[in-house]
């Protein structure tokens, strides 16, 4: 057939588009070669069998449709289904004169009395999405499927998946339909909303509802979609994930994030990410309260004993330039690891500093704070040095330590801290040109940092004390804390940060354009 030709043969009358609850789309079409009118649909396999009253054999011969046959096609199209198929029907009917005049007065095509052209199945499954679905639920996520396929299809692609496990099945309530899952009271909606994995024959108002539904249940929730009817639940998500190929204007609006590949496999890619941003984020302000905590004690000890402080502006300025650009960036810049995804997922009301970040960071911070300020107070007598070197080996430990203190926040939990380190070539980069910068200031720029030259046993103590914060970091990584935060023993109401990053409780996708 030549497709083009054959447009040319016809003159489109009417357009009725397609609408998610009909599941259907017509067209009424006239012939230039005999001035005849027929209209033709097409859509969801049962929805047009049920608008037949006959069908073209094999031979192209037009028979009734009567019960016995229309159960023959209906058991196909339900094998289809179990194939994983998505089923679409065709029929026509050539439209009389006296109908069409009441067909352009009602504007409204004939939906009664055709004759099945055909059926098709299609989109089997993208590859890489089962290991896609399996990685999410590795992390903890909870995927649902909401779908406009019947509910043979949609409990097939989902078992193909690995969305439903093979006992699962519409008596255990993990299968429902849309006007099912609609139809439930508030109090039933709420009860079952956690048990749905797949929801076939929905609607976009259904699709809403449950984003709702699992909001209010205090689950973090993310939804995918590419059509505007997908627009509402994507904004009310707490991630809208579209499709940046099929997606739609009005999606891509709605949305936080735009898939470039439209692929299923990219939300594993996203979920990653998303929890690398945020455990990064967790390692920076552990490496800077570390910081902060210890200048402050530091120098308002030395301050309030001695009336001298034992960092000046500069030194001050030269730790605040490392801690907040050097630092951030050398932590920022860690990629994802296969760990991140055995963590659970983070919650809504979860700290963003939590019980394992104090504990690290308290126990660096008071080891800063008994050395420097030891060597504050005694380091002349211990070394045997002038006051201007002490105040030199006091600056120069300091900034050692917060180079050493670089690496123990690296890992938030795991004791070997530089596993993988190779990796990152950012943090080696930039640790090596803060030591560079720390000698050519301790030796080279003494009249502009108020320091004198040290010896190379001055600098081995200084080095010797400051790594001694590694082997302190893997000892206390021992030490269990509780899972409960500590705020809350103080009634604090203290919010988790970052509930918009993907570490995300459940993602709902529409499986049409995602998986297929």
């Amino acid at each position: 057939m030549d497709v083009e030709k054959t447009k040319k043969r016809c003159a489109v009358l009417q357009v009725e588009a397609f609408i998610s609850q009909k599941r259907r789309s017509g067209v009424l079409i006239e012939r230039n070669d005999d001035d005849t009118v027929h209209v033709h649909w097409k859509g969801a396999a049962e929805m047009i069998l049920a608008m037949c009253s006959s069908y073209y054999d094999a031979s192209g011969v037009v028979k009734d449709l009567d019960d016995g046959e229309r159960t023959k096609f209906e058991e196909i199209i339900q094998g289809m289904a179990a194939s994983s198929l998505r089923c679409i029907a065709f029929a026509h009917k050539q439209v009389p004169d006296e109908e069409y005049q009441n067909l352009k007065e009602q504007k409204k095509l004939k939906e009664d009395s055709l004759t099945l052209l055909g059926l098709v199945g299609k989109d089997p499954c993208r590859p890489g999405v089962k290991k896609a679905v399996e990685d999410c639920q590795y992390a903890g996520v909870n995927i649902k499927m909401i779908t406009g396929d019947n509910v043979f299809t949609a409990r097939a692609i989902a078992t193909e998946c690995g969305i439903l496990k093979p006992g699962q099945d519409l008596s255990s309530g993990a299968v429902v339909e849309g006007e099912e899952f609609r139809n439930y009271t508030p109090h039933e909606r709420m009860e079952k909303v956690e048990k749905i994995q797949v929801m076939a024959r929905s609607s976009p108002f259904d699709k809403l509802l449950m984003v709702q539904c699992l909001k209010q249940k205090g689950h973090v929730v993310a939804v995918t979609g590419d059509g505007t009817d997908d627009a509402p639940a994507l904004k009310e998500a707490d991630i809208g994930l579209s499709m940046g190929i099929q997606g739609t204007e009005a999606a891509k609006e709605s949305s936080d994030i735009i898939i470039l590949d439209d692929s299923f496999a990219s939300i594993a890619t996203v979920l990653r990410w998303g929890r690398c941003v945020y455990t990064n984020i967790q390692k920076f302000i552990q490496f800077l309260l570390t910081v902060n905590v210890a200048t402050l004690c530091i120098n308002f000890l030395a301050a309030v004993s001695t009336g001298e402080v034992p960092l000046t502006t500069v030194q001050l300025f030269w730790v605040n330039l490392y801690m907040d650009i050097l630092g951030a960036l050398a932590l920022a810049t860690e990629r994802p690891t296969k760990e991140l995804l055995e963590k659970p997922p983070v919650g809504r009301t979860e700290p963003l500093i939590t019980n394992i970040m104090w504990r690290n960071l308290l126990a660096q911070a008071l080891y800063q704070i008994a050395v420097l300020l030891t060597l504050q107070f005694n380091g002349e007598s211990i070394f045997g040095v002038t006051k201007k070197v002490n105040h030199t080996s006091v600056f120069n430990t300091f900034m050692l330590c917060q180079v050493f203190n670089k690496f123990n926040a690296r890992k938030l939990e795991k004791k070997n801290v530089f596993d993988d380190i190779h990796k990152n070539k950012m943090f080696i980069g930039i640790t090596g040109v803060t030591i560079v910068i720390q000698v050519v200031m301790v030796e080279f720029l003494k009249r502009f940092t108020d320091t004198e030259r040290l010896n190379w046993e001055q600098w081995g103590a200084c080095i010797a004390i400051a790594a001694a914060s590694c082997p302190l970091g893997w000892a206390v990584k021992c030490l269990p804390v509780p899972k409960k935060p500590i705020f809350s023993y103080l009634k604090w109401n203290v919010t988790g940060f970052g509930s918009k990053f993907v570490t995300n409780l459940y993602i709902i996708f529409h499986k049409g354009k995602l998986i297929k």
